[in-house]
């Protein structure tokens, strides 16, 4: 810990003791009660795994929707060889060779991309282009559907992703601090339960969800009793 503090992170330890672990209800509470940044910041909870992250059978990954939604605007393309309908159905941008050869040539403005069975056989060759970015259509995340409409809806009305990372740890925005508590708590329990559920059949060990904390953009994090994942 440095020996000098922001006066933002002074002023939160004047709210809780960052030592402790608070059940649900209060570390949203808590978190509610820091001082607030000049922008709307986004609400973070970051979850420590006890699987072994050099297992590929052990991989977490999956998406869950937020009840009260992320609060953030989802930029989403859909290759189809249907644009106008895709884009009827609310996505920024539709299409398949033209909007490929757009990406080859560096355009990434853009949050989701979704894909039809048929568009991803082409789509595939992006691999090199969008793998890197965490932006590749995957069937396990929702984003390869022939239900596109389905799709873009679930994707603009706040469905998540989340991905364990090498060290066996994943990060998920549930909200804003603009949020009500209640709106924040909710969403939270969504993907704590998403998460507790993406279990891979292959893990023996005794805790699934080892600690779990939530922050916001500018915060220091607050610690998640243990007794609100526990049942993982």
């Amino acid at each position: 810990m440095p020996k000098t503090h922001s006066k933002r992170y002074t002023s939160a330890l004047k709210v809780a003791d960052l030592t402790k672990e608070y059940p649900l209800p209060e570390a949203v509470d808590v978190l509610s009660k820091f001082p607030k940044a000049k922008f709307d910041e986004t609400v973070e909870l970051s979850i420590r795994l006890g699987v072994d992250a050099t297992s590929g059978e052990q991989n977490v990954r999956g998406t869950t929707p937020l009840p009260n939604g992320s609060g953030k605007k989802v930029r989403v393309i859909v290759f189809t060889d249907n644009a106008e309908a895709a884009l009827a159905a609310g996505a920024d941008h539709a299409g398949l060779q033209d909007l490929m050869a757009k990406i080859n040539e560096g355009w990434l403005d853009f949050d989701v991309a979704i894909a039809t069975t048929e568009a991803m056989k082409q789509v595939r060759t992006l691999a090199r282009v969008l793998g890197p970015k965490g932006l590749m259509p995957n069937p396990k995340s929702g984003t390869v559907t022939d239900d596109i409409v389905a799709g873009i809806k679930a994707v603009k009305a706040g469905r998540v992703e989340f991905k364990m990372d090498k060290t066996a740890n994943l990060g998920v925005g549930v909200g804003k601090r603009s949020f009500t508590p209640a709106q924040i708590l909710e969403n939270v329990q969504a993907v704590i339960e998403a998460v507790g559920k993406s279990k891979p059949a292959s893990f023996k060990g005794s805790q699934f969800i080892k600690s779990i904390t939530i922050s916001s953009s500018m915060s220091p994090a607050v610690r998640i009793a243990g007794s609100e994942f526990s049942k993982f």
